[in-house]
């Protein structure tokens, strides 16, 4: 495998940082990489907000869940799709801006364009060796945070990323076998024996990481979060899109 295929497949979420902080030279180069990506239409609906002051990271680490590694991380970047750019070039050519009508198609087109901008940010710090971890508990009380950051209307925080020098190796979380994320020609219901295998193999995990202190299957975790702990971020979502010119059918 070449350099990039070995960078992409040992990727890790760090949680942990050294008191060190990381260069505006490095926060250019993470950035212009992000910017580079792939985007629908080269409309670049994509805005980048670099967060380094103390008391806005932690009011920040406050609101995606009192998540500390978001404090404690010398950088934080928000990852927001971004229309008002689109509405101001509608304006400048004399256009209808009928895309925040679309709804659901318009949070398509932002969430597509900000994953895969994260995936390129991610990729490009972690070829510098910094670490990261994305935070989609950003949108956990978006409408503070739209607040906090001053995001004009039709720009709506997706996703954040944490970036720093990592202070240890959590190792790496195992994943769904090729077979069940693979698919060819058409999609393959039959998964269950897959989850199955994966359960073991994530438990074991689990009770490596934790020194035996804890075991936990993969599917109860997501069975959990869809069946109650996602229900702050569909409480409050839709409204805070709504108050930003997004909208949506009740």
């Amino acid at each position: 495998m070449n350099e990039v295929i070995n960078l992409l497949t040992n990727h890790r979420s760090y949680r942990e940082y050294k008191d060190e902080p990381v260069t505006d030279e490095q926060i250019s180069q993470i950035v212009k990489a992000a910017m580079s990506s792939a985007n629908w239409i080269n409309g670049q609906q994509v805005t980048i907000i670099e967060v380094q002051d103390k008391e806005r990271k932690a009011k920040l680490a406050e609101l995606v869940g009192n998540q500390k590694y978001v404090d404690e991380a010398p950088v934080f970047f928000v990852f927001c799709l971004d229309f008002y750019r689109a509405k101001l070039a509608a304006e400048k050519q004399g256009k209808e801006f009928n895309l925040p009508d679309s709804g659901a198609e318009a949070l398509m087109i932002g969430a597509t364009d900000v994953g895969i901008a994260l995936g390129t940010a991610t990729s490009a710090a972690e070829s510098m060796g910094l670490g990261t971890v994305p935070i989609g508990g950003i949108r956990r009380n978006p409408q503070e945070v739209i607040e906090l950051l001053e995001l004009p209307e039709y720009v709506f925080p997706v996703s954040g990323l944490v970036l720093g020098h990592p202070a240890s190796d959590p190792g790496q979380k195992p994943r769904l076998p090729v077979a069940v994320v693979h698919h060819k020609e058409s999609y393959n219901k039959n998964l269950k024996e897959y989850i199955d295998q994966f359960d073991d193999t994530f438990s074991n995990y689990m009770l490596e990481r934790t020194n035996g202190e804890k075991s936990a299957e993969w599917s109860g975790n997501v069975a959990v979060f869809y069946s109650e702990r996602y229900k702050i971020f569909a409480d409050n979502v839709i409204p805070a899109l709504k108050n930003q010119g997004f909208n949506f059918n009740d």
